[in-house]
């Protein structure tokens, strides 16, 4: 004992307000010595009269370790080398948790929608004092030293300027300029005035005056919070960097050199110098990261010092959003470390009495909050705790969690959170013992039906015990079906009706919707709840894919009647043709589903206006068109024509729709022929002349002109096939006159007209020809013309190439006539002069490559379908492969395999005249 008390430090009596571990350093001026060591620039020996000398004074010089250390660098190889090491370690620290663990970005923007305001809020802005600062510049380290320590111990006690009034954008404004103001201070330097920033900003989270908008104040505050950890963090990890070595990714104190020790340290200090306990804990966390640098063990010995200083705040609001902060950073460098994450509930949960206390009460009556209303505002707080203590966590802690909620009163937005964190899969087999305590919870400050909302959410991704499912619902639905509030109602019947249609018939699903239409009819409350009307739709879509099942649910499409809004009620009708397009597996003639789906795409049909966009329309023409598909009547044709007949007239807006009808009727049409196997009879006949009719009919509605032509080609082919020869010449004329470039060879089916003469339908087509408009350098007409000439070529043989059954063609008229040779021997000089003067045309430098190619091709045509024993053809054929080298535009290795053709198609039978020809067929050399 003596030895003890001789060892015994001395006690010095202070009278308080003579020393102050964080007052500011006296700092005298004495002799200088720099001293050289690496990892540093030097060292200032200082003396003092009444203080230590502090071992860290030399790095808030303006010339700090780390500005030296990059200097001496490399640029070039030190930004590669920590992009480099930044990449591999951000990989590295995104995969210390799952993707089944949801970020707190993901959470962020339903903060910042949810608590709003439009009372006015106001900013406390600790500016510091301007003296000393306009000074002259001195390059002695006291003043130095002194100047930098003033300038955080002036930001505490200096002047103060109050923003008041500001509307909640202004304050986000507000905020967004100081986290822009904190980036730009770290760019230049200056690393005091970045500290101050966050520290100003850090003091607001102490500020309840507009209690409902704190959890929002809480996001922004701490996105500032974050930036300034991170640049923290950065700063010093370059300081173990350099060109030559490369920090790993799990480094260890001992990779560290130290001056980014001795940095990381004085951060540390400079925090642990604010004298607030919010903004002195706020900022600590931000960089608890850098803890790595100093020790291994440096992260866990902080997180429960951290969380005991959370004890000394107050407000149970402000600390439980502090507690949140802390999970969050811990989850981020240490989620390992779960006995700290669990501290920080336990000890929420023996401070949560105090929401109930008089200085929480008093503060609500002077905002005019309520209970009900203050107590959301904990949710985000504590929903992202459990969230972090849940994650990967046992079953048994649910169990420790759900007696800890018993002793506590089995508090409403405790168990609430409980829910909203633990896995779907254990609340689910709990079911019935959440449904106990609910019962039990006290409804004055959290409602039960958000709780059972709650456990909805849970039972839509896990199911209960089976014995229990009939059970749960009923309990559930006698809370819901009570709620007087519609939007209550609707929150909480949309995530039930999901687990209705899991497990249950449609008849427990008719009694859901039914109950729905009851409250949400009075006074058009479904007009204020379209989003959560709509999800039911969705829902209930997504678990009955037996549309017949569907459509005989009594109450589904009274449902549909409440959607009134166009807009909301399009999209409705749009995933109902979604889901049956993608489930419904065969055709169908039900007329439940047919009635009902008519109704739908009628609906869809009748929203085309002038301002619909393009896109849209071919998203409803394609709906509507897997409807069309998917409905069948077998070989009741009849029916059938009269399903395509009604849908003309329902959706005839929309022209893809109209196509799409016009190909199956076509379709309808040969099937009838194929089934009847060949037995026409009257009624057969009929009935494809009426499928004939309707597509006459219903063609020129349309307004794309290749449509129309293709589909006068494709029901003109229908009709003739059908015998049907009326009609079949009558589509095959309007595809010749609806555009000039028609097939032109199909012309061979179609016999003239008895009353215009021969070859009147060629006749009409050369005048629409010439008629038409053509486009400047343009060779299409003389191309269609040489078209012409193969036509005309055909239709003078004795028999055609092609026919089609049962139809006769003009051979069977004519068969060679001599008059109608005459006839098609005038026309062909007619068009080959047309073609003769085009090329006259090409005479010109810009244009004798398309007189080349084009005098060519006529050569081979005439090659291919004259006769080349008539001297004046003969010689024409001459002339054009003249014209064809004329200028030196022809391909020589065309006209090469062209004349080889010549002479080996001369030695065949009848064929003796191409040898002369081949003879006055010279190649020109371009020597």
């Amino acid at each position: 004992g003596s030895e003890f008390a001789s060892c015994r430090l001395e006690a010095v009596p202070l009278e308080f307000g003579d020393y102050h571990p964080l007052k500011p350093i006296t700092v005298t001026e004495s002799k200088t010595k720099k001293v050289s060591r690496k990892g540093s620039t030097s060292s200032t020996s200082s003396s003092s009269s009444n203080s230590m000398v502090d071992p860290l004074s030399s790095v808030l010089d303006g010339t700090d370790p780390l500005s030296m250390f990059a200097a001496s660098a490399d640029p070039a190889a030190l930004a590669a080398a920590m992009d480099s090491s930044r990449k591999k370690r951000d990989k590295d620290e995104n995969s210390i948790v799952g993707s089944d663990f949801e970020p707190w970005a993901n959470k962020r923007g339903e903060i910042l929608a949810r608590y709003t305001t439009t009372e006015k809020l106001s900013i406390n802005l600790f500016m510091g004092s301007e003296k000393g600062r306009a000074g002259t510049a001195t390059s002695a380290m006291s003043e130095k030293v002194r100047t930098r320590l003033e300038e955080l111990d002036d930001f505490e006690e200096g002047s103060q300027k109050e923003l008041l009034n500001l509307t909640q954008q202004d304050y986000v404004n507000r905020i967004e300029e100081l986290n822009q103001s904190l980036k730009d201070a770290w760019a230049s330097d200056q690393k005091v005035k970045a500290l101050k920033i966050v520290i100003q900003c850090s003091k607001l989270l102490s500020d309840t005056s507009v209690i409902q908008f704190y959890p929002s104040k809480f996001v922004l505050i701490t996105d500032i919070l974050d930036t300034f950890g991170k640049l923290v963090y950065e700063r010093i990890f370059s300081m173990c960097v350099d060109s030559r070595s490369v920090l790993p990714d799990h480094f260890s104190p001992e990779n560290t050199n130290d001056t980014a020790k001795e940095t990381c340290l004085n951060w540390f200090f400079k925090i642990a110098s604010i004298r607030e306990l919010i903004p002195r804990f706020y900022v600590e966390a931000s960089i608890l990261k850098c803890n790595k640098f100093l020790s291994k063990t440096g992260i866990s010995e902080c997180l429960p010092r951290l969380t005991r200083m959370i004890r000394g705040i107050g407000d149970p609001l402000v600390s439980v959003y502090a507690r949140a902060y802390l999970c969050r950073v811990g989850m981020e460098v240490a989620p390992h470390l779960k006995e700290s994450l669990n501290k920080n509930f336990f000890d929420f949960l023996l401070t949560f009495k105090q929401i109930h206390g008089d200085t929480v009460q008093n503060q609500l009556v002077i905002q005019g909050v309520d209970l009900p209303s203050y107590l959301p505002l904990y949710s985000p707080a504590m929903d992202w705790i459990f969230q972090c203590i849940s994650y990967h966590a046992p079953e048994a802690l649910l169990t420790e969690m759900m007696e800890r909620c018993k002793k506590l009163g089995n508090n409403a937005l405790l168990l609430n959170s409980v829910m909203s964190a633990f896995r779907a899969e254990f609340i689910a087999t709990r079911s019935m013992d959440f449904i106990g305590m609910i019962k039990e919870c006290d409804e004055s400050g959290f409602p039960k039906h958000l709780l059972f909302r709650s456990l909805g959410l849970n039972l839509a991704l896990a199911d209960p015990p089976e014995s229990d499912r009939l059970q749960i619902l009923n309990e559930a639905w006698k809370v819901i079906t009570k709620l007087k509030n519609p939007q209550d109602y609707v929150n909480c019947a949309e995530v039930w009706v999901e687990y209705t249609c899991k497990h249950f018939t449609k008849r427990e699903v008719n009694t859901v919707l039914a109950d729905v239409i009851k409250h949400m009819t009075p006074d058009r409350a479904f007009e204020e709840s379209y989003p959560q009307l709509q999800l039911i739709i969705k829902k209930v879509i997504a678990h009955f894919h037996d549309f017949s099942v569907l459509f005989s649910v009594e109450k589904f499409l009274p449902f549909l009647d409440m959607f009134q809004k166009e807009s909301v009620r399009v999209e409705v009708c749009k995933c109902i043709m979604e889901a049956f397009i993608k489930h419904q597996q065969e055709p169908t003639k039900d007329p439940v589903i047919l009635n009902a789906l008519l109704h739908v795409c009628k609906t869809m049909h009748d929203s085309v206006n002038a301002l619909t966009l393009e896109d849209e329309k071919r998203m409803l023409a394609y709906l509507i068109n897997g409807f069309i598909k998917m409905v069948s009547f077998g070989r009741d044709f009849e029916q059938q024509l009269s399903f395509y007949v009604e849908s003309r007239s329902m959706f005839c807006n929309l022209e893809p729709v109209l196509v799409q009808l016009i190909h199956s009727v076509n379709r309808l049409a040969m099937e009838t022929r194929k089934v009847m196997k060949g037995n026409h009879s009257r009624k057969t006949a009929a009935f494809v002349r009426a499928c004939v009719a309707y597509c006459f009919i219903t063609i020129p509605s349309l307004a794309g002109i290749f449509t129309r032509l293709n589909l006068y080609l494709h029901s003109g082919q229908v009709a003739l096939a059908n015998q049907c020869l009326s009609q079949g010449n009558g589509n095959h004329i309007l595809s010749f006159f609806s555009l000039p470039k028609g097939g032109l060879g199909r012309l061979c089916w179609v016999f003239d007209h008895p009353e215009h003469g021969v070859l009147f339908l060629v006749r009409e087509l050369l005048n629409v020809i010439q008629d038409y408009t053509w486009e400047d350098n343009s060779d299409e007409k003389i191309r269609i013309y040489t078209c012409v000439l193969h036509l005309l070529a055909a239709m003078s043989q004795e028999t055609f190439l092609y026919h089609i059954d049962k139809v006769d063609s003009n051979d069977s008229l004519y068969g060679g006539d001599s008059k109608f040779l005459a006839e098609n021997n005038k026309l062909c000089e007619t068009v080959m002069a047309q073609i003769l003067e085009h090329l006259k045309t090409l005479a010109r430098d810009e244009a004798l490559k398309r007189q080349s190619l084009l005098g060519l091709s006529f050569f081979n045509s005439i090659l291919a379908h004259g006769d080349l024993r008539n001297n004046k053809l003969n010689q024409l054929s001459v002339n054009l492969w003249h014209l064809a080298q004329r200028h030196g535009c022809a391909d020589t290795r065309t006209m090469v395999k062209t004349l080889e053709y010549i002479k080996k198609r001369s030695k065949q039978p009848d064929m003796n005249h191409l040898t002369e020809l081949a003879l006055r067929l010279p190649l020109q050399t371009r020597t």
